[in-house]
């Protein structure tokens, strides 16, 4: 950090009662009122008026023995910048950095301390110091930056903001190779001795600590050039809301703070979210798509305009594919419990979205392997949420449900994953009444079952018995077809000679279909009265083992 050191003499200011005092031989003549602070100075000892130009107007009329009280309530940044300039008139060592650059420029403009007043004035001074050493430094210009948010106008009529921007760009743009100035980066495993090379994003931290509005200016700024790739202007983005939104669980525990706070802080951070939203690159990938969930995520809770949760709804779905279930895992901005509440509405409405484009764009997919796959992927990735949100206590049947139901036909080769999700689900809520059941597994198409899983499926007790049975029915009607294939060749039947291990496999066959039917029969009898109720299965007493398929339709 780079300073300027002007004046040699001590600082012989006092404070008695809100009143400033330089010690001197001489009596004051000269107070200045500037808002509860009271300054008692010299007119001509050490030269205060003829440095300050504002001064020698407002004192013309006055006699040099005549005390003279002003106010100067308005000069820009109060009482300390005007104490700077007073100090410099009666040379005390005073230090400018870029910490108080700002303050003393504006005040020392708004005296008139210019050349043309007296040779080798303050404004000069600043300006000087401004020019070779603020602008020239990284970190001098972003603390400089940061500053003028104090007295924005002033800051932006002297040209300082501009001029500090237009030094930061010049910076960001700069190949990496040869950046040679100190910078922030705090990333999780990076260390300097072992990377000897510049990060491409070196400049983001830095860049995170503006106010919004001054951060906004840098990116379009930066944006304009198109020097840099859409990833790198992403990164700065999630960096700074990183920086700057809070958790979910942290809003949630704002919410028992002042009422006015809150407030504040809400409507904060909705400025925040829609402006970072705006400035995402409109190429694919610029963000992540966790990225984009987060924030989706935060602008519920911070009650974001609908037009900036629908693109962000938008821009999630078109990278729907890319995400993993922990992008999604983010719990609902409704619920108050300190359990777990994942918002599966959000989630399903990015679905919804992704295949309206995914249908719009794709109306022949069973042909496109690109597009094909594209759904499949995101199948998974539900059948996979769904295992997650199975275990939450608070998810209802009709949310669960209702996400289960909107993932199309296509997209699920098979049903061994959305199995897993029911079994979790129904293993979790004990208390689901028995149509709330049938529900739940009305979306399994046990044709799609794996062998493997229709096995486990047969003697999972938590399902309905009308899955069961259709289980069972399918199982049959598998090994049946695959009897039937053995046994038959085109326009004629053949009997096969078989030998003792072909024997030996079909009565093991024959004795585990007698074995399925005596526990199904046993089942069915302990259940007689649901069976009897249910109007979609019908059983002949006499042949257990004859099971009348349920047709889809009727499901």
């Amino acid at each position: 950090m780079k300073f300027m050191k002007l004046g040699a003499r001590p600082d012989t200011f006092y404070t008695e009662q809100a009143t400033r005092t330089l010690i001197s031989d001489i009596p004051a003549d000269l107070v200045i009122k500037i808002n509860d602070v009271t300054y008692m100075l010299h007119k001509l000892q050490f030269l205060l008026l003829p440095k300050c130009g504002l001064l020698q107007r407002l004192c013309y009329d006055s006699s040099d023995s005549e005390c003279v009280t002003l106010d100067l309530h308005d000069i820009p940044g109060g009482g300390d910048a005007f104490e700077l300039c007073a100090k410099f008139c009666y040379g005390i060592s005073i230090n400018i950095s870029s910490h108080n650059y700002v303050l003393a420029l504006c005040a020392a403009k708004f005296l008139r301390m210019k050349d043309s007043v007296e040779k080798g004035n303050f404004v000069g001074k600043l300006e000087s110091f401004f020019n070779s050493c603020i602008l020239e430094g990284w970190k001098d210009s972003m603390a400089t930056l940061q500053t003028t948010a104090t007295l924005p106008e002033w800051s932006e009529n002297l040209g300082i903001v501009r001029k500090c921007i237009d030094s930061i760009i010049e910076k960001i743009l700069t190949p990496p190779p040869q950046v040679k100035w100190s910078y922030t980066y705090t990333r999780p495993g990076y260390t300097k001795k072992q990377h000897h090379s510049v990060p491409r994003d070196w400049w983001t931290e830095d860049v995170s600590d503006l106010d919004i509005d001054l951060f906004r200016c840098i990116i379009m700024a930066i944006r304009s050039t198109y020097v840099l790739p859409p990833q790198l202007i992403g990164e700065a983005l999630h960096v700074y809301a990183c920086r700057w939104l809070p958790g979910i669980t942290k809003l949630k525990s704002s919410s028992s703070s002042a009422s006015s706070q809150k407030d504040e802080s809400k409507v904060r951070n909705q400025k925040i979210l829609e402006t970072v939203v705006s400035m995402i690159p409109a190429d694919r990938g610029s963000v992540s798509i966790g990225f984009l969930f987060r924030l989706l995520s935060i602008s519920i809770h911070v009650g974001a305009s609908s037009v900036t949760k629908t693109e962000l709804i938008r821009r999630a779905s078109l990278q729907f594919e890319e995400a993993t279930v922990s992008d999604l895992l983010y719990p609902n901005s409704t619920s108050s419990s300190d359990q777990n509440y994942y918002d599966i509405e959000l989630v399903q409405a990015v679905l919804e979205t992704f295949l309206k484009v995914w249908k719009r764009m794709s109306p022949g997919a069973v042909d496109n392997s690109y597009f094909l796959r594209s759904v499949r992927n995101v199948g998974k990735l539900i059948d996979s949420y769904l295992q997650v949100v199975a275990r939450d206590d608070n998810m209802p049947v009709s949310k669960f449900v209702s996400l289960a139901e909107t993932v199309p036909g296509i997209a699920r080769v098979e049903h061994d994953e959305l199995y897993h999700a029911i079994s979790i689900y129904l293993k979790m809520h004990p208390e689901l009444r028995k149509e709330e059941k049938k529900r739940v597994c009305g979306i399994l198409e046990c044709q799609k079952l794996s062998q493997e899983v229709r096995g486990r499926a047969v003697k999972n007790e938590l399902l309905p018995l009308r899955t069961v049975v259709q289980v069972l029915y399918f199982e049959q009607e598998v090994k049946g077809s695959r009897e039937s294939s053995r046994t038959q060749k085109p326009h004629e039947i053949v009997v096969r000679d078989s030998n003792k291990e072909d024997k030996e496999e079909m009565n093991n066959q024959k004795s585990k279909r007698r074995s399925d039917g005596n526990k199904l029969a046993e089942r069915r009898r302990d259940t007689v009265e649901e069976t009897q109720s249910d109007t979609n299965l019908e059983f002949h007493p006499n042949k257990l083992n004859q099971i009348i398929p349920i047709k889809k339709a009727d499901r």
